[in-house]
């Protein structure tokens, strides 16, 4: 089944150098996105009630984006992957994070509460609820 493409942005006060730690790094990650977080070079272990999800990292760039493929995706061949930028408005240097990932059409809106629930958990992390 082909999945969606689907782009989320959330305006958040924290600076891009702190957030991109929250973003790319085990410790950080583990503090919003995954209740543990391990990594071994690129391959990053995600664990949620006991269960691991392993993700592969495709690209980083300090301080911008962080991108990652499911490696169930991988070993199906699939090209999905999901992507965390870190956006400054050059005028107001406001502070979003565009998040783009992949899910099947049905499960559009359950992905995107799915995110809304991750980001605000990063926002209380970061106190800027």
């Amino acid at each position: 089944m082909e999945k969606v493409k689907f782009e989320m942005e959330f305006p958040i006060h924290a600076s891009p150098q702190l957030l991109y730690q929250y973003i790319s790094t085990p410790s950080g990650l583990s503090e919003w996105f995954a209740d543990n977080v391990n990594s071994r070079g690129e391959l990053f272990t995600f664990i949620w009630d006991g269960s691991e999800e392993k993700a592969k990292l495709l690209s980083k760039k300090s301080g911008e984006r962080i991108k990652f493929r499911w490696m169930a995706d991988e070993e199906d061949g699939e090209t999905y992957y999901f992507e965390i930028r870190i956006q400054v408005d050059e005028i107001t240097k406001d502070v979003s994070i565009i998040v783009t990932d992949f899910t099947e059409d049905d499960e559009l809106e359950e992905a995107k509460m799915l995110w809304d629930n991750q980001i605000s958990d990063l926002k209380q992390v970061l106190g800027s609820a």
